[in-house]
């Protein structure tokens, strides 16, 4: 098969190189030639500027006859420029990435970090995010980034209330809005980080297509995208109806073997752990990393792990054998398990067969079909009623890890499966047990499917109509939309099952179960030594029927908003927006019985009862889902204002402008946002003064609010106001009486373009700030009862009872606002646009985005703890810098392109205190010692390009990470938020127009 794989991987490079020779040598995108433009021509490919236009091109407000709807703002006029800072990517932009996703095109943005994706999640086996690919701006996280559809909300894919851009039309997106800055003012909650908005092609005439494949060097994630889109007005360009459909297939990669060998071949995994040598004050670090790390806890078939036979190892076949530890340890062989030579719990090298995390999946499998409509109907000259219609369906998979390890088992020497060789050795050494640790490499790997179908419906009307002699817009929309999400997990194991099978006995000549209720209940048992499990234990381990989620999500939405200028000031007309929403989200989500509990689950008559499960639940290996309900209302009003100020050749244009909304939750009841800010167009040519602050908000979640119940028995809990141990019950849930988190948001900067005397050049500089208090956060039972004790956070002290004479102590673990964000940093832009130059034919332009974080402190809230630092901190989302450059030239005839992504070096973590052997300081728990505390940035260069075969048919190539860059080692696996994990890729494919 891999040479197979291998095969295509050639032909597709010999297929490249023969269209780049076609091409005379190039490489994405003619931008007039991909795809037509038929309300924006003369767009850009990336610009940071006002939220009208483009820094560096044409005002694409300009080049229509007709206002344009300004991301961030409801202010719809002519002219009109907001003061947050916007970039916007066309139509053109994201043809030349030849991405088979929208979102990877977008998500490369240098603002926008912490995104998630196919490549992220997928070690994942209960999270529900698998595949789901979402926005984070400026860190902060997809739930405080408000995406939307033509200025729409979207119903989530996921409780947290994020939408799946795999379930957008993508090829009718002609533009995208990335609004770099709060906007909860004029679109309400959850715009903290900014606001990504998709504006769809509502008068496309003809049709269109994309047909693309694509490969990696490994011979692996074969993709295929296949999109079409028609359209045509009607009735004398009254009745405009447009449709698209698109079909895309991702293979994914991985997971690999045991070990240290990824899928593919890749050799980057080095198995690098973060070693813990719980000494402080020796003068060597506390903390190191190693490269090679091997687990004592278990092997890949089995390993005795302490006492007098710890270091016998079991293979395939079931045979003994001793096992080599790295490091040149050496077995302690008494109760304690450690190993002379090692660390606690590691040694370095040796055998690392058992090793399992290079079974994790690089990138889930994706497949998705979308189908949208629309049509639109002019009523009157400017005047639209509308419907629309969005369907897609999202299939993900995902294997989060090899094996379903088992460490700290207890075998007793009795089990007739044990090897007559350590059943003598147990005899000899005086022992009837002995513990025992397994990757249970047997037993296959679990695979995670999930499957999202969104169903969206839209009915509206917008326009322009005269109100007292000045043109008024509207814009109103009603819109109904369900997601419903399905998980299913196979190939897992039942904890409690796989405790009873193993411990088998001989009864009657038979070997069966040692416990006779387990046996009674169909028990079978497991051979763990080796590789050779029985189908009937396998089948007893892991039915048929495993974990799985049902999910329905649904959103109602009620909108008006209406914008005009009814009065000039001494410096132009004072423009106004003004309006109100309705919105209502529910959800509701059933597991099975096996992981909800036996009673409150629908699924009963698939899932047997069996006495040796628990009824409450959480009885498989991974991937115990809980129900859970829960729905709130919303009801909110605006008023946004445009006021000028100047307006004249000496002291240029300047207008302020303002926002407040008032929201009242069904959960939380009323909370206020507004914004402020203004924008000079200065005396000096080209330079614009921009600036706002703004108070923005996030409501809490539908799973924040209503989480699915989890329930887990503490048996000796301390209860400090009476200083004893008690049996308590902890119940984690959801909290209905969070409120809202409250942003403070705030950009300042300038840009400079349109400049008559530096024609083509543009520049724009922001600086930026958020600061995000009440932050809802999650806290464990000890910090509930501890906060509330102390006094500290005297909320808390209402989430338990200790002392309960009317029924069981508990704990109500749940989030609470507690904590707070607080990030600042500069965007940077800077593009030229060169035609015909050093005389050629053509269009050269340079462009290049930056991003710099300056600090991101996030602070728990909790007594003892210190704020944590973590920009430039490479193991998470917000390295120090982070920039994206694009250089392209363009011809009527070809196109070639070099797209370089970069972010700089950093650190594990920015707490831990860097010193070597005999050099260190006293290791503290705020201020830990490490020997390491260095993680790599990264550079990748993209090229591409494109060859116009006819007038309406346009062939393109694509190669990303053209140096096969491996991502940097890191103890945490790997960082799939800021590295590239699948290598260099290849892509082909074919556009056309008529």
């Amino acid at each position: 098969m891999k040479a197979v794989l291998k095969g295509r991987v050639a032909s597709l490079r010999a297929g490249a190189a023969g269209l780049a020779m076609a091409m005379a040598g190039l490489f994405p995108a003619d931008a007039q030639a991909q795809l037509p433009q038929t309300e924006q021509p003369g767009g850009t490919a990336t610009a940071q500027a006002d939220a009208s236009a483009p820094t560096g091109a044409e005002d694409p407000a300009q080049a229509v006859d007709k206002d344009i709807v300004v991301t961030g703002s409801r202010i719809t006029t002519s002219g009109f420029t907001a003061p947050t800072p916007t970039t916007v990517l066309d139509a053109n932009a994201i043809a030349a990435n030849a991405q088979p996703n929208i979102f990877t095109t977008i998500a490369q943005l240098p603002s926008l970090q912490g995104s998630s994706g196919t490549s992220v999640n997928t070690f994942s086996t209960s999270s529900g995010a698998q595949g789901l690919s979402s926005f984070s701006l400026r860190g902060v996280g997809a739930i405080r980034t408000l995406t939307l559809l033509d200025g729409q909300r979207v119903v989530g894919a996921n409780v947290t209330g994020v939408p799946d851009i795999s379930q957008f039309p993508q090829l009718l997106i002609k533009r995208v809005d990335i609004v770099n800055g709060g906007a909860s003012a004029s679109y309400g909650s959850d715009a903290v980080g900014g606001v990504v908005n998709f504006i769809t092609d509502t008068r496309f005439k003809g049709v269109k297509g994309n047909v693309q494949g694509g490969i990696t060097d490994y011979g692996d994630n074969e993709q295929v995208l296949v999109q079409l889109a028609a359209g045509a007005s009607l009735l004398d360009d009254r009745l405009h109806v447009i449709g698209s459909t698109e079909y895309a297939r991702d293979q994914g990669v991985g997971g690999g073997d045991f070990g240290i060998g990824l899928a593919g071949g890749r050799d980057w995994f080095k198995q690098t752990t973060l070693v813990n040598r719980n000494v402080t004050n020796d003068g060597s670090p506390q903390y190191v990393i190693r490269d090679f790390a091997q687990s004592i806890g278990f092997g890949k078939y089995g390993l005795i792990t302490a006492g007098p036979l710890q270091g016998i190892a079991f293979d395939e076949s079931g045979k003994p054998f001793q096992f080599q530890y790295g490091s040149n340890g050496v077995p302690s062989r008494n109760a304690s398990g450690a190993v002379i030579g090692c660390f606690a719990g590691f040694c370095q090298g040796g055998d690392l067969s058992g090793n399992v995390d290079a079974g994790r999946s690089l990138l889930s499998g994706l497949e998705r079909l979308n189908s949208y409509g629309r049509v639109g109907f002019d009523f009157a000259p400017d005047n639209e009623v509308y419907v629309t219609a969005n369907i897609a369906r999202v299939r993900t998979n995902n294997q989060p890890v090899g094996g379903q390890n088992r460490p700290n088992l207890t075998i007793q020497c009795a089990n007739p499966y044990v090897p007559a060789l350590v059943k003598a050795a147990c005899a000899d050494a005086g022992i009837t047990s002995f513990q025992f640790g397994t990757s249970n490499a047997a037993l296959g790997n679990s695979q995670v499917h999930t499957d999202r179908r969104q169903y969206r419906f839209v009915v509206g009307t917008k326009g322009r109509t005269p109100v007292f002699g000045t043109d008024w817009s509207y814009d109103i929309y009603v819109e109904h939309g369900t997601n419903r999400t399905r998980i299913d997990v196979d190939n897992i194991l039942l904890s409690r099952r796989f405790n009873q099978a193993i411990n088998a006995t001989t009864l009657n000549g038979a070997i069966v179960c040692a416990d006779a209720a387990a046996r009674a209940s169909g028990c079978q048992p497991l051979n763990v030594f080796g590789g050779n499990p029985s189908q009937a234990a396998l089948d007893y381990l892991m039915p048929q029927n495993g974990p799985r989620q049902r999910t329905r999500q649904t959103q109602d939405v009620a909108s008006l908003n209406f914008s005009g200028s009814p009065f000039q000031s001494w410096a132009g007309p004072v423009s106004i927006a003004f309006g109100g929403e309705f919105r209502h989200e529910f959800y509701r989500v059933t597991a099975d019985p096996y992981g909800a509990g036996i009673a409150a689950s629908p699924y009963n008559a698939e899932y047997p009862f069996d006495p040796v499960l628990l009824p409450a639940g959480n009885n498989w290996y991974a991937g115990n889902y809980k129900n859970g309900t829960g729905g709130y209302s919303v009801k909110e009003a605006f008023v946004e204002a445009d006021v000028p100020l100047l307006n004249s050749d000496s002291t240029g244009r300047a207008s302020i402008n303002g926002a407040a909304r008032i929201t009242d939750y069904s959960t939380s009841g009323t909370v206020w946002a507004w914004k402020l800010g203004g924008t000079w167009d200065t005396p000096i040519d080209g330079l614009r003064l921009r600036g706002v602050t703004s108070r923005d908000v996030r409501a809490p979640n539908l799973s924040e609010l209503f989480a699915a119940p989890v329930t887990t028995t503490l048996p000796n809990f301390f209860d400090p106001f009476r200083n004893v141990n008690v049996l308590a019950i902890q119940n984690t849930i959801g909290n209905t009486g969070l409120k809202p988190e409250i942003a403070r948001n705030t950009t300042a900067g300038f840009a400079f373009s349109g400049s008559r005397w530096l024609p083509g050049f543009s520049l724009s500089v922001d600086y930026y700030k958020i600061k995000i208090d009440d932050v809802i956060s999650s806290l464990g039972a000890t910090d509930i009862v501890d906060l509330c004790y102390r006094g500290i956070l005297p909320e808390t002290c209402g989430a338990f009872n200790l002392n309960n004479a009317n029924g069981p102590n508990f704990i109500n673990v749940q989030a609470f606002n507690l904590a707070s964000i607080d990030t600042d940093g500069f965007d940077i832009e800077a593009s030229y646009r060169w035609r015909r130059p050093l005389g050629l034919p053509g269009t050269l332009t340079l462009r290049a985005l930056a991003t710099h974080v300056r600090k991101f402190v996030t602070d728990t809230g909790l007594a003892g703890t210190i704020p944590n630092d973590t920009a430039g901190v490479n193991i998470g989302n917000t390295p120090d810098w982070k920039w994206l450059a694009v250089q392209s030239y363009e011809t009527d005839t070809f196109s070639l392109l070099v797209q370089e992504r970069w972010f700089s070096d950093g650190v594990l973590g920015t707490q831990y205190v860097q010193c070597s052997a005999g050099n260190c300081p006293e290791s503290t728990q705020q201020r830990p010692t490490i020997d390491q505390n260095f993680v790599p940035g990264a550079f990748y260069m993209d090229i591409g390009g494109t060859y116009n075969v006819t007038s309406a048919v346009t062939a393109y190539v694509k190669v990303d990470n053209l140096f096969n860059r491996d991502p940097a080692k890191s103890p945490y696996f790997v960082n799939p938020a800021l590295y590239d994990v699948l290598g260099r890729t290849y892509r082909l494919g074919v556009r056309f127009s008529f």
